[in-house]
């Protein structure tokens, strides 16, 4: 990996705090859209759930599932998340400091995941990619697989953590949308 990669990877999440923070402290939450970015995101929680249901890290090689569409359904799940967040929060600024964020880092995180993807499986993950779209989804699976989604999966990936931060998220809008009156 090389160092300019090692610099996204790190500071992806340390900058995703204060991030989080600038994005509360713009927005302007209002019922309506604070309802409709609440439906975004739960979709984008449906996707990440769904996807780390089908993830066995390190373990063997993820097609099943959403990663038929996509070969990265759980940053997919992410970017709905933070669209979601956007909308709920009602401010162009929050939306462009999120936009911003992920623009950034994403590709990165993405570049270096399919190298270390490339470098674990090799020939299988190369014939995976050339059918498979790294972000955008496809209309059609890409790779037929009787493997099935497994809450113990999901459960080991700990993607419960996701739906916690959308609720602690949601209600810090809500917090703000009825202190802001």
């Amino acid at each position: 990996m090389s160092a300019p990669t090692n610099f996204w990877i790190r500071w992806r999440v340390r900058v995703g705090y204060p991030v989080g923070i600038a994005a509360f402290s713009f927005a302007r939450p209002q019922f309506k859209w604070l309802l409709c970015g609440v439906g975004i995101a739960l979709v984008g929680l449906l996707v990440r759930g769904y996807a780390a249901g089908h993830l066995r890290k390190h373990q063997q090689l993820a097609t099943s599932g959403p990663y038929a569409f996509t070969r990265n359904p759980l940053y997919l799940g992410s970017t709905l998340f933070a669209v979601g967040f956007s909308v709920a929060s009602h401010s162009w600024k929050s939306a462009l400091l999120l936009a911003a964020y992920l623009a950034v880092f994403y590709p990165a995180v993405i570049r270096r995941e399919q190298a270390e993807l490339k470098t674990l499986y090799g020939a299988p993950f190369d014939e995976y990619a050339s059918k498979v779209p790294a972000f955008w989804p496809r209309f059609t699976p890409a790779v037929a697989s009787t493997q099935r989604f497994s809450w113990r999966i999901y459960r080991q990936n700990r993607e419960y953590e996701a739906a916690i931060g959308l609720a602690v998220a949601m209600a810090i809008l809500w917090i703000l949308m009825l202190a802001r009156g």
